[in-house]
């Protein structure tokens, strides 16, 4: 027998989920019918992929060596297949793209530039959803990456449609030596003792947002600094103060992620097109171009990885 994609997909599901019961519910497979290909992918590659213990399917070191490799070979082929099947018609002649800070948009830019491969490229980032969605909505850009939180959705406009990607809580961000970082996940309250850095206040909302859920949290965050990009993380290790990041987030040394206690805070990643722009035609391309991007970058989170895998217990 020789490997096909379908085997590594296999074993990329097992892992992400952590249990063969749920990977086989993931793919839509009878679970006798995954844990046969599993057993032959074992036999062709000399060993076992996964151990099973308290916390579910556990990657042998095989295994890990495996997973890295499927994982950087299933994305390009996806790439490959969206692009030969690709819906026929006129060729994009330029694709716009405006982003916030979504952790998934460099996944998805790179989905996109091989997929609309005739098309002249451009990108461009904002910290705020609301010029983003001005710019689709006025034919200047062709697709914007934005987001919002609950309860303070971005606003439907004529002519734009909007669709939803994934809903991802958000976490803390602290120094690596912290006493904090000793506990598997933080309370909003522990962390409202430490001194604050988080981006500037915009017209998105967020700021909105966090105010309502700290104050029901009976919280106060002291947020000393309003700051974004790399310095936040040169804030994080030098002032020792704390922030938080979208779930995805694979922060530098020196710094480490934590899940919140009962995940009072939530984001969610929305593409925006122009209803009546080249990509409508496209939408179905783009929803699995997304949700593609999205899981490629939620794998390399181990913090998120394993607060997923916690969710499906």
């Amino acid at each position: 027998m020789e490997l096909e994609v379908r085997h590594l997909r296999v074993v990329c599901a097992i892992a992400e989920t952590g249990s063969l019961t749920r990977a086989a519910a993931a793919l839509r497979m009878a679970q006798p019918g995954l844990t046969a290909q599993l057993q032959r992918v074992e036999r062709v590659l000399g060993g076992p992929l996964f151990t099973r213990d308290r916390r579910g399917a556990v990657p042998t070191a095989l295994g890990n060596l495996v997973l890295s490799r499927a994982r950087a070979v299933l994305p390009a082929l996806d790439d490959l297949k969206l692009a030969a099947t690709l819906s026929s018609g006129e060729s994009l002649a330029v694709l716009r793209v405006g982003t916030v800070n979504a952790g998934f948009a460099g996944a998805l830019i790179r989905r996109l530039r091989a997929t609309f491969a005739e098309a002249d490229f451009t990108t461009r980032a904002q910290s705020c959803a609301t010029p983003l969605i001005e710019l689709v909505a006025e034919g200047r850009l062709e697709l914007a990456v934005v987001g919002d939180c609950p309860g303070y959705e971005i606003a439907p406009r004529p002519g734009v449609t909007l669709l939803p990607v994934h809903t991802e809580p958000i976490f803390a961000l602290l120094p690596e030596d912290h006493p904090l970082t000793e506990q598997s996940e933080v309370d909003l309250k522990d962390l409202a003792a430490i001194e604050w850095t988080l981006p500037p206040d915009d017209d998105d909302r967020v700021w909105e947002y966090y105010t309502e859920v700290f104050g029901q949290s009976g919280v106060e965050p002291r947020i000393a600094h309003q700051v974004e990009g790399v310095l936040v993380f040169d804030l994080i290790r030098s002032l020792r103060v704390a922030s938080l990041c979208q779930a995805t987030c694979v922060p530098p040394d020196g710094v480490v992620v934590r899940p919140i206690s009962r995940t009072p805070l939530w984001y969610r990643h929305v593409l925006a097109w122009n209803t009546n722009g080249p990509l409508a035609a496209h939408a179905d391309t783009l929803a699995e171009l997304a949700h593609d991007s999205y899981e490629e970058t939620a794998t390399r989170s181990q913090t998120y990885g394993e607060w997923r895998r916690a969710q499906l217990r």
